[in-house]
């Protein structure tokens, strides 16, 4: 199996609900569920891969307080060289609501300061050698961020294939943030998109033709894959087929995390060379999983399956 590595957004998630309609300001209202959990989209593609039974390295950062200090702990020996910042760490309180929708209130605190030294503080380029890094929460995490272009020279001299999902900008998909994203893309061997990033950026209605678009503007041999919700998901392959598969009927309780939990199964089927029909089943299968459980479940540890022809 290849190597494997999640780099990005590590915070504490404190979810709640449903509520509806939005309570009137001043007022009160009890929910019926409360969870607090490793969020951001690191730590949730980092929870994947731990429960399925997965070998890999996070590289994170956190704040010089309890939450962070609770953040450490649920990856063990993994968070051992994780740089503490004197900053609060980010608390991301979910609301969720009946329809499976979702509003988060969320804190700077310790992202922002999350920078490519971090990365190194934890990330060998040699064991990671001819694997894959998932680089998530590109729009939160400010220092790194601004040093994209040196972490992809990084990755390319190692022969690390990166895996991109950048998250919801925070001030929308301005033009600016387009442009960005576009940049990071064309540097990126896997695109890892939902629908609406996948039309807005390539401003196709499309989604199919969408990616297709997206895909002309990476490097050779890239995948873009689009994640869609209870559609399933759909992939272009480096010679511009489609493949596509449909997912699980499930019933929904928590949505939040969908996408990074499907990166994770995605990634590691693929990190076995599985084909790229398998990978994307990977991914729908374990995402229908943990948002139909509470708690959460991933399914048991993921084994090796039979090339498909």
């Amino acid at each position: 199996m290849r190597p494997l590595a999640v780099i990005g957004n590590v915070n504490v998630d404190l979810i709640l609900g449903p509520a509806a309609p939005w309570p009137k300001a001043g007022t009160e209202i009890i929910v019926d569920h409360d969870e607090l959990r490793v969020g951001g989209s690191a730590g949730n593609s980092a929870l994947a891969w731990q429960a399925l039974g997965v070998d890999f390295e996070i590289a994170a950062n956190i704040g010089s307080d309890q939450f962070g200090r609770w953040l450490a702990e649920a990856f063990g020996h993994r968070s051992e060289k994780w740089p503490v910042r004197p900053e609060q760490t980010t608390l991301s309180v979910g609301i969720t609501h009946p329809d499976g929708e979702r509003t988060f209130f969320t804190t700077r605190g310790h992202l922002p300061r999350f920078s490519l030294a971090d990365v190194f503080a934890v990330i060998d380029g040699a064991r990671l050698r001819g694997g894959y890094a998932l680089l998530c929460g590109g729009f939160l995490t400010d220092d790194l961020t601004r040093q994209y272009e040196a972490f992809f020279d990084w990755a390319e001299s190692h022969d690390i294939a990166v895996a991109l999902d950048t998250g919801w900008p925070l001030d929308g998909w301005t033009d600016e943030n387009c442009a960005a994203t576009r940049a990071w893309l064309s540097r990126s061997r896997i695109a890892l998109l939902n629908e609406v990033e996948t039309t807005t950026l390539a401003g196709i209605a499309d989604p199919i033709e969408a990616a297709r678009h997206i895909s002309s503007h990476m490097p050779q041999g890239a995948i873009v894959v689009v994640k869609r919700g209870p559609e399933g998901a759909i992939a272009i392959r480096p010679d511009g087929q489609l493949v596509s598969v449909i997912a699980p009927i499930v019933t929904v309780v928590d949505t939040i995390g969908a996408g990074d939990v499907f990166n994770a199964a995605f990634l590691a089927a693929l990190a076995k060379d599985e084909p790229l029909i398998s990978c994307l089943r990977a991914g729908t299968e374990v995402a229908s999983r943990a948002i139909s459980t509470l708690p959460r479940s991933y399914g048991n540890p993921i084994s090796p399956q039979e090339p498909q022809p």
